[in-house]
């Protein structure tokens, strides 16, 4: 079973004191730790329109992570989302994975990066860190606080949060789009115009089990501890982290879609991993294409 470290200790006895807003008292919900699931797959959110889904199964039914054919007739979509997403779809069925952040190397922001099977997620008083086992993207997002007038675009906008009961809400907008940016694994694009808001809960063990078996199920079983070095402490009992989130791009989706991301307690320790510094990629014997530049910047 794992054990909470000095510094997890500290991080925790932040998060569970109270802090004096406008005007009342509020005790912050300890959401920290770090926390894994074995998937890639998003679940379905608890009410309105979910993310596209794989048009390719497995013969049991489930979606095929090795051919990433979305769903391009999904009334979400505008059309030339549409379009695009069928043209990454025709690359997938070839057997060849398209260009997206991961096997590019590229940023990863929301609503992608909430597709990482591990995180640490740090409180403090007046600013949530987020930390990404892949890559080392890291996000930082400033409590009780207000967007820019003017946001000035980055990889993974600019996040403000707040704490609504046992709930910490995080508001994030001014993502800057690059040459593999996109939606989610099936290349649906994404616009400066994206809005994402993610909604952050413990949940009962027993609430987390049942959804994190569910999607095992409908992306298929993953080992305890995978090629990506994920390990989950099947011997915890204690609350699982849940995330519930909703994507507006009005330049790309006709209506906003949402769905959920359900971890349990993370076992073994937290693994460095930068896709730059390892290029040959375990699962398929090729090598990744890094950035380069063809001159110097300097």
């Amino acid at each position: 079973m794992a054990r909470k470290g000095t510094g997890t200790l500290m991080l925790t006895a932040i998060a569970a004191a109270a802090f004096a807003g406008p005007g009342e008292a509020q005790t912050v919900p300890d959401l920290s730790g770090t926390w894994a699931r074995m998937t890639f797959g998003f679940e379905p959110p608890s009410s309105g329109p979910g993310p596209l889904t794989n048009l390719t199964r497995t013969r049991e039914g489930r979606s095929d992570g090795n051919q990433l054919v979305g769903d391009h007739n999904n009334p979400l979509l505008k059309p030339a989302a549409a379009a695009e997403v069928r043209r990454q779809g025709e690359i997938s069925k070839t057997g060849t994975a398209f260009p997206d952040p991961a096997n590019q190397c590229a940023p990863q922001g929301p609503p992608w990066v909430l597709r990482q099977q591990e995180i640490r997620l740090m409180q403090e008083k007046d600013q949530i860190t987020i930390l990404y086992m892949l890559d080392g993207h890291v996000r930082r997002i400033r409590l009780n606080s207000t967007h820019p007038a003017k946001v000035t675009p980055s990889w993974t906008g600019d996040s403000i949060g707040h704490y609504e009961g046992d709930t910490l809400v995080v508001d994030t907008v001014g993502m800057k789009v690059g040459p593999v940016t996109m939606s989610d694994q099936f290349g649906s694009p994404q616009s400066e115009a994206m809005h994402v808001v993610e909604r952050y809960r413990v949940v009962p063990y027993e609430e987390a089990k049942a959804a994190f078996d569910a999607n095992e199920k409908d992306f298929g079983r993953v080992d305890t501890a995978n090629g990506n070095g994920v390990f989950i402490d099947f011997d915890y009992r204690g609350k699982g982290l849940q995330l519930e989130f909703k994507v507006e791009d009005p330049k790309i989706f006709t209506m906003p879609w949402g769905a959920k991301v359900t971890y349990l307690r993370a076992g073994g320790i937290w693994q460095e991993q930068v896709c730059a510094e390892n290029t040959r990629e375990y699962y398929d014997d090729a090598d990744t294409k890094i950035p380069a530049a063809a001159r110097p910047d300097f």
